[in-house]
């Protein structure tokens, strides 16, 4: 699903963010890429969903070499990937349903078909009863919860998970990744990029860590090593 193959991304005027990285994600998979502040991880992320482009290296998503895309092509890219960030960025005047429906609506689609997926979207993170709520009436896990839908509604194959229960406490950190868990269980591919150990080690899944930039450990089963 995913192939990062001798990427390498340098920030002018020397920062080298990424170094030679390689490795693989098979579809379907749960991933977790850690590592500490500066060491590459929200970078890698940006590749893979092309908001930067590699300075070397191939960077491969679906079999579509996304190395050098264009601009225009970005676009289609993003609706096979649905992206949550640490920060919401949902639109505050908008309403729950509106937020949802807005990343279907600047991709063309068609009212019918907006007003069949969003409830989906919302059923699917059990916030089917507070479509009428704006961001600013909602708890820090309910508001990720509204990023999640809105990642959803084009069904995309992979989910980028950018430190996405950075903002939340305890309780709602594992509602978060409790669903990222269901969403993979229905086939979608979860690359999550955290630096919560305690989440890494409770998942018990495969662990890619970067350090200075570089994969220093790709384990199946892993734990957080730094």
């Amino acid at each position: 699903m995913i192939k990062i193959k001798n990427v390498t991304k340098i920030y002018k005027p020397e920062t080298v963010a990424l170094k030679n990285c390689n490795f693989r994600i098979r579809p379907g998979e749960f991933v977790s890429i850690v590592g500490q502040s500066g060491t590459g991880k929200t970078t890698l992320a940006r590749l893979i969903i092309a908001e930067e482009k590699p300075n070397k290296g191939s960077i491969i998503v679906g079999g579509w070499d996304i190395s050098n895309i264009r601009s225009s092509d970005v676009p289609i890219l993003r609706r096979q990937i649905g992206v949550v960030f640490q920060d919401f960025k949902l639109l505050p005047r908008k309403t729950v349903y509106e937020n949802v429906a807005f990343a279907l609506e600047v991709a063309g689609a068609a009212p019918k078909k907006i007003r069949n997926i969003v409830p989906q979207a919302l059923k699917i993170v059990n916030l089917e009863n507070k479509i009428d709520r704006f961001p600013n009436q909602l708890s820090g896990g309910e508001q990720q919860r509204v990023v999640i839908a809105r990642s959803l509604v084009h069904r995309p194959k992979i989910i980028i998970a950018d430190e996405p229960t950075g903002n939340l406490d305890s309780i709602n950190v594992q509602e978060i990744i409790d669903l990222l868990l269901k969403i993979n269980k229905f086939g979608t591919t979860v690359v999550l990029v955290t630096h919560n150990r305690d989440i890494v080690n409770s998942l018990k899944k495969r662990v890619i860590t970067l350090d200075e930039g570089q994969v220093i450990s790709d384990q199946e089963a892993g734990r957080y090593l730094l």
